[in-house]
């Protein structure tokens, strides 16, 4: 059951800096979205991009909806010296969504060889996770190792959920819905 955030609890993010992640997956679609909501309870968000997100959406798009420079590598000279180090230092909760199977190995054996990764592994905010891809992928063995190992590393996870994947197929692997990703922020913001 899907919860609704009720407009006496908005703001409930005021003051508080997000970093959402992006990476290669067609949910990142559902990504402006949940920017959109993170903005409405009040958080300031920062987006990164992995190279793969950036195939599906523009920077510029996350641009516009956050009002911040989008980070795309390390040692981007336009944005910050050290992009990973400055966003790190700064966030309050750091949520990936999409999070693709890509991501969840290398955050699984702490590879840090793109902006979304070297980040994970430097900041000391919590870290959410909503895993998007092929039933296929998430059922797959390394993958459910993987997601165990970042469970015992203090991740959390939303999602996936079972519904409708790309090609008309159906299975588990769905991005959570936004809603359901920002309610799951609230409880760790609230906790930390």
């Amino acid at each position: 059951m899907k919860k609704k955030i009720l407009k006496s609890q908005r703001q409930n993010l005021k003051g508080r800096v997000i970093l959402l992640g992006l990476t290669g997956s067609i949910a990142i679609y559902k990504s402006c979205e949940l920017l959109r909501q993170l903005k409405e309870e009040g958080a300031e968000v920062y987006c990164l991009m992995s190279f793969g997100a950036q195939k599906f959406i523009s920077p510029l798009t996350f641009s516009a909806l956050s009002g911040n420079p989008v980070a795309l590598e390390v040692w981007d000279p336009n944005l910050w010296k050290m992009a990973h180090l400055e966003l790190a230092d700064k966030a309050d909760l750091y949520i990936i969504a999409p999070a693709s199977t890509n991501c969840l190995a290398k955050l699984s054996c702490g590879l840090c060889d793109d902006i979304i990764t070297a980040t994970a592994s430097a900041t000391r905010a919590p870290i959410l996770l909503a895993p998007a891809m092929h039933e296929g992928m998430w059922k797959n063995p390394s993958t459910q190792v993987n997601v165990k190992k970042l469970k015992a590393f203090g991740y959390t996870f939303v999602g996936p959920e079972y519904g409708e994947l790309l090609r008309g197929t159906k299975g588990w692997g769905r991005l959570a819905e936004p809603s359901e990703i920002v309610q799951a922020a609230l409880k760790l913001i609230l906790k930390s």
